[in-house]
């Protein structure tokens, strides 16, 4: 099975072409758990299957490197544009692609023949407490003070294709990140479990995100963790409408334009090969 590797601000993933072979888009989990598998495959935080689509130009189906299947991955998408558009997939420099938090506009930046940055629509999110999930009465899940073991946190949740919970810091500790992000994660509020993004506001241009991502763990940056915080952080008035967020691995920046939040950053092809399997 031939495939590519490639990074978008340091979240790696594996991609293929899943247009001809015989397994369905809902069975291939045990294969991302393999090939994502970082000392025994490849290694990768997920895996990307390009498939055909009757309401877009191309479908992309993404599992975690735990064998779950999300919706919807930020760093991801910009990854299967580069994949499907460089392997002449898709031909065009704006399409669509059918993903399972919907139909996601993509509009490609080319630098000569190059691509210089990817840019797409991610859609507005929703704050309802019903659709992220959080078991809470309240209708939004906002400013609201949950207890881990020893400490107390507020926090804020949304969808943004994946649950996403924003907690700000003044100052970033990894060990907390690690302890306290997977605690979060599993938090009895999230029935579904929750990603976790760190987020330290530096002024209302630019913040820092360090993500704990459902499903993977520690990740050097995550695309809708990234769009989430820009769009709380602005919500709660911390930010204005455009914003650069730092990762650790790389910087994207974030426009909320009108109901939508557009998210352009680039995506990098790391090696090929086939994998045995």
């Amino acid at each position: 099975m031939k495939f590519w590797k490639l990074q978008g601000i340091g979240n790696d993933f594996i991609a293929i072409d899943g247009r001809f072979d015989n397994i369905d888009t809902d069975n291939y989990g045990e294969l991302a758990k393999k090939v994502c598998h970082r000392r025994f495959s490849v290694g990768a935080d997920g895996l990307l299957v390009v498939k055909n689509s009757d309401v877009a130009d191309v479908e992309m189906v993404y599992y975690n490197s735990d064998g779950s299947r999300a919706h919807m991955c930020g760093n991801g998408i910009r990854c299967f544009v580069k994949f499907v558009y460089d392997n002449n997939i898709v031909n065009k420099e704006e399409f669509d692609v059918y993903t399972l938090d919907g139909i996601k506009k993509i509009k490609i930046n080319l630098k000569g023949n190059e691509i210089d940055t990817v840019k797409i629509n991610m859609g507005s999110g929703s704050f309802k407490t019903c659709d992220i999930p959080v078991n809470d009465e309240d209708n939004t899940f906002i400013n609201k003070t949950v207890k881990v073991l020893d400490k107390e946190f507020i926090i804020s949740s949304m969808l943004m294709g994946v649950p996403h919970t924003i907690v700000f810091v003044d100052e970033f500790d990894m060990y907390e990140i690690h302890k306290y992000g997977a605690l979060l994660e599993k938090h009895e509020k999230f029935p579904k479990k929750t990603n976790v993004n760190f987020v330290k506001v530096l002024d209302e241009e630019n913040i820092i995100v360090r993500t704990w991502e459902r499903g993977c763990g520690y990740t050097l940056g995550c695309g809708t963790g990234i769009t989430a915080s820009v769009i709380i952080s602005n919500y709660l008035g911390k930010v204005g409408k455009s914003v650069n967020v730092t990762s650790e691995g790389g910087s994207i920046k974030i426009d909320l334009e009108e109901d939508f939040a557009y998210m352009t950053g680039n995506a990098v092809k790391i090696c090929e090969g086939i994998l045995e399997v």
